[in-house]
């Protein structure tokens, strides 16, 4: 397994702050999901001022809520997004460069270093390590916005992608 960084940008493209690409909305562990016609502008609202709370959440692009999207956990201190598209062939994570040097730990599974992973967990079950959690939530709630207005990654961010 191996990373390549991919450095935020300054310059942020316009987009239509009203726009939703988003077509499938799943909160887990509850399950409460939104499809198509009920992602409204005050559901998205919602969940944007849910993030800096604590959230554990999907977006995906793909009506049926199975490939193209975007995984949000957040404790309130430490916030996740994953990024998966092309049926897994296209991933990246948020990156956090004040934790670069345990890059080769998670990259080589090593699991032994407690100080290594973020206090969340992917899908409720998998850690996080903090090289892939940002500490900046208002930037990461961006982050989130963008994707589900554009259905792209924001460029605003450090990303780290998947090899």
């Amino acid at each position: 397994m191996s990373f390549q960084v991919i450095p935020k940008q300054n310059t942020i493209p316009t987009f239509d702050p009203k726009a939703i690409a988003v077509q499938h909305i799943e909160f887990y562990p509850f399950g409460e999901i939104y499809e198509q016609e009920e992602i409204t502008e005050s559901v998205i609202s919602q969940i944007l001022r849910e993030i800096p709370e604590g959230i554990s959440i999907f977006f995906f692009l793909d009506p049926d809520g199975e490939t193209d999207w975007l995984e949000v956990v957040c404790d309130g201190e430490w916030l996740f997004i994953g990024y998966c598209f092309d049926d897994g062939g296209d991933i990246y994570y948020s990156y956090n460069p004040d934790f670069a040097d345990s890059l080769d730990l998670i990259a080589n599974a090593d699991f032994s270093n407690e100080e290594t992973f973020a206090p969340i967990k992917s899908q409720g079950q998998s850690p996080i390590g903090k090289v892939f959690a940002m500490t900046d939530i208002q930037t990461g709630v961006k982050a989130v916005e963008y994707f589900i207005r554009t259905g792209a990654r924001y460029p605003g961010i450090d990303w780290v992608q998947h090899l």
